[in-house]
């Protein structure tokens, strides 16, 4: 998997996460939302340590392309903490792309560490009626004629 689909995987997992967050009374962005899901299954295979250090690396590298990630952290628990001060200072659309740009290092990451295969299997874990081969489940449709 390259950059650019590693991109449009982040895409589908931030979309499957607007979605789902405008059904559910969450306040968190959906770039949170994503690692938060990705917490689960990560400290089961790596610990909170593994999962801490992967998230934090995968931050720096965003803030190279996105500085408003700059007042973000990663906490002790690997939660991401920062965007209730980040959101005033800057506009809804850089905060949905320094997200996204954050959840793709962070899948570019799994994808070196990890593999494809595995990276794949760990997302359809935790995101179980989406699909990330391209096609489209049909809990997908309903929820993109909802918006």
């Amino acid at each position: 998997m390259s950059i650019p689909e590693s991109r449009y995987l982040a895409q589908r997992l931030l979309s499957y996460e607007v979605v789902a967050g405008k059904n559910s009374e969450s306040t968190e962005s959906a770039a949170f939302r994503v690692c938060a899901k990705l917490s689960r299954p990560l400290i089961t295979l790596a610990g909170v340590a593994g999962f801490r250090s992967l998230l934090s690396r995968a931050l720096t590298l965003a803030r190279a392309d996105a500085p408003s990630l700059s007042a973000v952290q990663v906490a002790a628990d690997g939660s991401l903490k920062g965007l209730d001060e980040l959101e005033p200072q800057i506009d809804k659309e850089q905060a949905r792309d320094g997200g996204a740009i954050l959840i793709t290092q962070l899948i570019g990451l799994l994808l070196t560490f990890i593999g494809e295969g595995l990276t794949l299997r760990l997302v359809q874990d935790v995101w179980p009626e989406a699909t990330f081969d391209g096609r489209v489940s049909d809990k997908e449709r309903t929820l993109e004629r909802t918006r």
